[in-house]
């Protein structure tokens, strides 16, 4: 991040992006070269909206974060944004996942925008730079480009709570024309989807990532997940769930996924028309998740030096907002 500049005009971010969290919302400045282009209406929503204007403080969001991968171990783990006021400002601070997996990210006064946006693409460009060897500014440009001049907005119906509510979701893939391609090649169709709603404590329901080959881009209706936070670990006996959305951006099917072995990674998102989610093999390089045991290790796929003829990855991330929790009076 060292010698970019946010090109916006300073006050207009500042409203929106206080404190040590401009650092991280590098995202919200535009690529260079573009200085003279409008604000674009995917960054308005992401990063010029008030997301937590409607939120009665002190309260905690917490949201279900989902990995499903034939790369390495699935995991289920939980982010809070805990949010409280104090002379008329509102105060975030937000723990994106747990234990070892833990993100660490500054506490944001006076907050606008949620936090949880930013903690996701921080999140997701490192796994980036840990599986492709790639750069993290590298990464951060091309999300903020793709934000900037090819991002999708289109309408998005989300169930929450057992109440359907009119929403919005931004559709990018910042790797399809990516002049460096064919280093990231086995990432190039990846697509990332931020669904947003006025309708919804903290504004932002779901952002997800998806290396599944869905090839869609249909509106459609986004259902809220039904498994528990906290829910089945790598090596459980008990099965994962999951939730088809996010990058094909239609109806959301759940599915049971069938029950990992240890050292087994899953691969929760069937392709349109299949019967039930694909099970991949052995768990190849870095597990992602502590603790987990059994994994062989091997040249990851898409990462430099991998083998030829290595399987394509299928990772996919979801974050999904579960429910608002208040404090007892």
């Amino acid at each position: 991040m060292s010698g970019m500049s946010i090109q916006r005009p300073a006050a207009r971010a500042a409203h929106h992006l206080r404190g040590a969290a401009i650092a991280i919302l590098i995202f919200a400045a535009s690529p260079a070269g573009v200085m003279a282009q409008p604000i674009s209406p995917a960054e308005v929503l992401l990063f010029e909206t008030d997301h937590l204007a409607r939120m009665k403080a002190p309260a905690t969001l917490v949201y279900e974060f989902r990995k499903l991968s034939n790369v390495e171990a699935a995991f289920t783990d939980s982010v809070h944004l805990d949010v409280s006021r104090s002379k008329g400002q509102l105060h975030a601070a937000l723990r994106f996942l747990s234990g070892a997996r833990m993100h660490a990210l500054p506490e944001v006064d006076d907050a606008h925008g949620n936090p949880v946006l930013l903690g996701f693409l921080e999140h997701d460009i490192a796994e980036m730079r840990r599986l492709t060897g790639g750069s993290v500014t590298y990464f951060r440009k091309r999300i903020r480009m793709a934000l900037a001049n090819a991002a999708k907005v289109t309408p998005q119906r989300i169930t929450y709570e057992g109440k359907t509510v009119e929403g919005k979701a931004v559709r990018i893939q910042p790797y399809l024309d990516d002049p460096m391609r064919a280093r990231f090649e086995n990432y190039a169709r990846k697509t990332y989807t931020f669904v947003l709603s006025d309708e919804v404590p903290g504004g932002v329901y779901q952002v997800s990532t998806s290396l599944a080959n869905t090839g869609a881009d249909r509106p459609g209706t986004v259902v809220a997940r039904t498994a528990a936070v906290g829910g089945a670990q790598p090596g459980s006996a008990q099965p994962a769930t999951a939730v088809s959305q996010g990058a094909a951006g239609g109806t959301a099917a759940t599915a049971a996924a069938p029950s990992a072995a240890p050292g087994t990674a899953l691969s929760g998102r069937a392709n349109p028309g299949a019967g039930a989610p694909a099970t991949a093999g052995t768990t190849q390089g870095r597990t992602g998740s502590p603790g987990a045991a059994g994994a062989t290790a091997q040249a990851r796929p898409g990462a430099p030096g991998a083998a030829p003829g290595a399987a394509m990855p299928v990772i996919d991330e979801t974050l999904t907002l579960v429910k608002v929790v208040s404090p007892q009076r």
